[in-house]
């Protein structure tokens, strides 16, 4: 019992993680360059792939039922706005790289199960924003300026925040004394 409320703890601290990383962003095509996915592959790497996406699958049911954790607001209105997609896919990335990066935090592990979860995040958030631009706002993009406005840009920060994870989970790891 002891072991399930300290993960119950760790998830919402990684919930409330992700929603401070929402407002830390840069402005950058048409979303912004933000901390929320770090925080979820931080989030898998820490927690394991039940607790990370648990605490990634809070984070958005506060922002749909009306706390403004996401970066333009909340409520149940934002799935339709482009950047809703990459929000659900914070979940299912999560729980990827908890699966991949083992329980000590090591960057041979870490590195290559953050790129996998990050991975899983496009595949679910690129579509979803050319669909909710191009059917819902009528903007008629085509799927290369989808792909480079929602991915390509991104990358190179990508690459940094995983280095970043890479870089601090072992210590977080033998802090946290994360198990498996």
């Amino acid at each position: 019992m002891r072991n399930q409320t300290k993960k119950l703890v760790q998830a919402a601290l990684l919930a409330a993680l992700t929603a401070v990383g929402a407002f830390i962003r840069f402005p950058l095509g048409a979303m912004s360059f933000t901390l929320q996915d770090m925080f979820t592959v931080m989030a898998g790497v820490l927690l394991g792939w039940k607790w990370g996406a648990a605490s990634q699958a809070a984070y958005v049911v506060l922002g749909l039922v009306g706390l403004p954790v996401f970066t333009q607001g909340g409520g149940l209105s934002y799935v339709f706005q482009p950047s809703f997609g990459f929000l659900l896919g914070l979940i299912p990335a999560a729980a990827l790289t908890g699966a991949l990066a083992g329980e000590r935090g090591e960057p041979r592990r870490v590195i290559p199960a953050c790129v996998a979860g990050l991975a899983v995040l496009y595949l679910v958030g690129v579509p979803y924003m050319g669909m909710i631009l191009n059917l819902y706002m009528g903007r008629g993009l085509s799927v290369w300026t989808i792909v480079k406005t929602g991915l390509l840009i991104y990358l190179p920060g990508d690459a940094l925040k995983v280095a970043v994870v890479a870089v601090v989970s072992p210590a977080l790891c033998r802090r946290l004394k994360v198990q498996a």
